[in-house]
């Protein structure tokens, strides 16, 4: 059966390509419909979209309100729907991978990303970009869920779920931490800096609730950080706690941690350096600043002594 109609919105035409049963199903924000959208079967699992949710077309909702389950429709929508499609294809794409939709320490939204990089990273996405054009899209309505009915990972929440789900991540983390499960905490504390970086996004950068929220993620990251000394991870420390100070360059703890994780790579100046900024900006840590310098000249004195036999040998 084929029926081609204009819905409500301007620029689409939808064309029924099998009839659904039953009544249109209610959606309401928070509901999941299960569909199959672009090359979903090639990845082998259904697109889940989220209604009233990030990640997604809001035209999408448009064209699944319209729609029965077990029917099958073509949509064609002209580019003021479909502008930002290559920003939402790039999220679904590294969901289908198994990989966050957003890069959680970067401290830029999807679009100043696209910006300062200049790729989305994948070549017909870059090209969609430049070029926008109409597209076709061919859903089928395979399921329907309310928000009570299945349990949603942190990119599907709301904003005020996504905020109301952090303490609780949080505190989960330092359980874990305590226990010495430091894989399973960095997960906790990761999950709950993307929460945080999703909401962000919408916020106004450096304006009181951006702040708040920078706040918050600090805390978590650092905490991150602490995990990854744990393991080992030492230069990803680095990498982290170097991107809050230079973002807030008073943060005593990323000094901290970031002194500890150069000790442990043998870069004494800059070990040095970052417990120097520990004591300017908090005396208090003195006794601990001075417990590490101990360990720091005990143990870059092992390693000149390690020199001096190497060369001796040599020579």
């Amino acid at each position: 059966m084929q029926d081609t109609l204009l819905l409500g919105s301007e620029g689409i035409k939808k064309t029924i390509l099998h009839g659904g049963t039953g009544e249109i199903p209610k959606f309401i924000t928070g509901a999941k419909d299960r569909t199959v959208i672009d090359d979903s079967k090639v990845v082998g699992t259904p697109m889940e979209i989220v209604i009233g949710n990030m990640f997604k077309l809001d035209i999408w909702e448009t064209l699944l309100s319209s729609m029965r389950i077990g029917e099958v429709a073509e949509f064609w929508c002209d580019t003021t729907h479909t502008g930002v499609y290559p920003l939402v294809s790039k999220s679904m794409r590294r969901i289908a991978e198994g990989k966050d939709p957003v890069d959680w320490h970067i401290h830029t939204c999807g679009m100043a990303n696209m910006f300062a990089y200049h790729s989305l990273g994948y070549d017909d996405l870059d090209e969609l970009m430049k070029e926008p054009k109409p597209l076709y899209f061919v859903l089928e309505l395979l399921k329907v869920q309310q928000p009570s009915e299945y349990n949603r990972e942190s990119w599907a929440l709301s904003d005020e779920e996504r905020l109301k789900v952090v303490p609780v991540l949080h505190g989960q983390g330092n359980k874990l931490y305590k226990q010495g499960r430091y894989q399973e905490a960095t997960q906790k504390y990761k999950e709950a800096v993307i929460c945080i970086k999703n909401v962000q996004t919408k916020e106004k950068a450096w304006d009181i609730p951006w702040m708040k929220l920078e706040k918050m993620a600090n805390t978590l990251t650092l905490n991150y950080c602490q995990c990854l000394l744990r393991m080992e991870e030492y230069y990803e420390v680095i990498e982290h706690t170097s991107d809050i100070i230079n973002q807030h360059p008073g943060v005593v703890k990323a000094f901290y941690l970031r002194g500890k994780a150069h000790m442990e790579v043998w870069n004494e100046a800059e070990a040095r350096q970052d417990f120097g900024r520990v004591l300017d900006l908090d005396p208090g840590m003195k006794k601990a600043v001075k417990k590490d310098l101990a360990v720091l000249n005990m143990r870059m004195e092992e390693k000149n002594q390690e020199d001096r036999d190497k060369y001796k040998g040599m020579f």
